[in-house]
C-alpha cells in the first residue's frame, strides 16, 4: 500500500492547551451573563392616549395655580429705584474715569420718592449693567484658601495675578484680598435721609451674604486674640480699594476684614452681566416720603459702558420682585392645557375613522 508522502507529527499536550488558552484570550465574546448579555428584566412605556393625555392636564392644572401665586406674591413685593451713574452733573463719573484721580473724595446727592409705606424689612440693592463677572479669567481670579483665613503669604494662588502682589512683583507684598473680583469690590456707600428729618435711615450692612459663606469660606487669618489689623499685617491693600481690609466696617469687628458681608456678597460673581447685590438692610422699614440718598462715589462704570442704581425693596415668601418664574409657570401650564385639548380632537377624529363603516 503506497503511504502519503510528507510526515506528520501530532501536538503533544502542553502545545494543545496552550493553543486553546491564546485562543480564549483572544476572544472578544463578552461573558455569559445576563447583564453583559442583555438579558436583564427591562420595561419600556407603551405611550398611549388614555396615558399621556391626563398628564398634560394635570401639568396644566399644577402649573397654572402655582403660576398665579407666585406672580401675585412678586406683585405684592413694593419696589423703588433711582438711577445714579450721572450724579451730581456727572462730576464724579468723569472723575472716577480717570485712574489717577482714584483717591480724590467725591459725593453726590439724588433723590428718591417713595410713594408707598414700606412697613416690613427693606433690603438696599445696588444693581449694575454691563459688568461681565461671568468672564472665566474674572471668575478664577481669586485665592479661596486665602479667603478661607489660611497662612499662604508666600503661596498665594497665581489665578489672582496681576492682583498677586503689589506691583504684580513676587518680592512685594502680598495682596489681601488677592484677584480681580476682590480687586473690583463695588465700594459706593449710601446714606439715606428722609425730607424734614435730620436724623440718617439706620442701614445694617449684615444679614444680606449666605450664612454658608459667612461661617465657613471666609475667616480672617492669624490669631483671634490680635487686633484686626495686626492679623493682616505683612499684606497690601488691593490697587483699587480706598482702604485695606481691616477698615472695611471698622464699626463692626465681626463684619471687617474678609468676614465683611458686602465683600462676601461681591465674591459670590453673577452669573449676568445685569445684576443686583444686596448693600444692607433697613429693618423698620421706610416710610413715605422723599429720601435724599448721599452717595460717595467710588466705582466707575464710564469705562465699561456701564450704569449704576439704588434699589429699596421689601420681600415676600419668593424673595424679591421677579415676575419671570410666575409668567413662565402660566404660559407652560396654557401650553400643556392647549396641547391636550388638541391631542383630544385629533383622537377622536382618529378613532371615528378607525371605529367605522369600511
Amino acid at each position: 500500500m503506497a503511504g502519503r508522502s510528507g510526515s506528520f507529527s501530532p501536538a503533544t499536550p502542553s502545545e494543545t492547551s496552550s493553543s486553546d488558552n491564546n485562543s480564549i484570550e483572544k476572544s472578544r465574546k463578552p461573558d455569559n451573563t445576563a447583564f453583559k448579555q442583555q438579558r436583564l428584566p427591562a420595561w419600556q412605556p407603551i405611550l398611549t392616549a388614555q396615558s399621556v393625555l391626563p398628564a398634560f392636564f394635570v401639568i396644566s392644572v399644577i402649573f397654572i395655580p402655582l403660576g398665579v401665586a407666585l406672580l401675585l406674591a412678586s406683585n405684592e413685593v413694593i419696589e423703588f429705584s433711582t438711577d445714579y451713574t450721572n450724579c451730581g452733573n456727572n462730576e464724579c463719573a468723569e472723575l472716577r474715569n480717570n485712574a489717577s484721580k482714584m483717591t480724590i473724595p467725591c459725593s453726590c446727592n439724588v433723590t428718591l420718592n417713595v410713594t408707598k409705606h414700606m412697613q416690613t424689612e427693606v433690603y438696599v440693592y445696588y444693581g449694575l449693567t454691563n459688568f461681565f463677572q461671568n468672564h472665566r479669567r474674572y471668575v478664577k481670579s481669586r485665592d479661596d484658601a486665602q479667603l478661607n483665613g489660611q497662612s499662604v503669604e508666600n503661596s498665594l494662588s497665581n489665578d489672582c495675578s496681576p492682583y498677586r502682589n503689589v506691583n504684580n512683583t513676587s518680592s512685594s507684598p502680598p495682596i489681601a484680598p488677592c484677584g480681580a473680583i476682590a480687586n473690583s469690590l463695588f465700594n459706593d456707600t449710601f446714606n439715606f435721609t428722609l425730607e424734614g428729618v435730620t436724623t440718617p435711615v439706620g442701614i445694617n450692612l449684615t444679614g444680606i451674604a449666605w450664612p454658608t459663606d459667612k461661617g465657613q469660606k471666609f475667616n480672617n487669618p492669624g490669631d483671634p486674640n490680635l487686633s484686626i489689623s495686626q492679623r493682616f499685617n505683612g499684606y497690601a491693600k488691593p490697587d483699587f480699594w480706598q482702604k485695606a481690609v481691616y477698615e472695611l466696617d471698622t464699626n463692626n469687628p465681626s463684619n471687617n476684614g474678609f468676614e465683611n458681608e458686602g465683600l462676601i456678597v461681591w465674591m459670590r460673581t453673577a452669573a449676568f452681566p445685569t445684576f443686583r447685590k444686596p448693600y444692607g438692610r433697613i429693618v423698620d422699614g421706610l416710610p413715605k416720603g422723599v429720601y435724599t440718598i448721599q452717595i460717595d462715589y467710588n466705582f466707575p462704570v464710564q469705562s465699561f459702558d456701564g450704569t449704576k442704581r439704588i434699589i429699596v425693596s421689601t420681600t415676600s415668601w419668593i424673595g424679591g420682585k421677579n415676575n419671570f418664574l410666575g409668567i413662565a409657570y402660566i404660559v407652560v401650564g396654557s401650553l400643556c392645557f392647549a396641547v391636550g385639548i388638541a391631542l383630544c380632537i385629533v383622537h377622536q377624529i382618529t378613532k371615528k375613522t378607525t371605529t367605522g363603516p369600511r
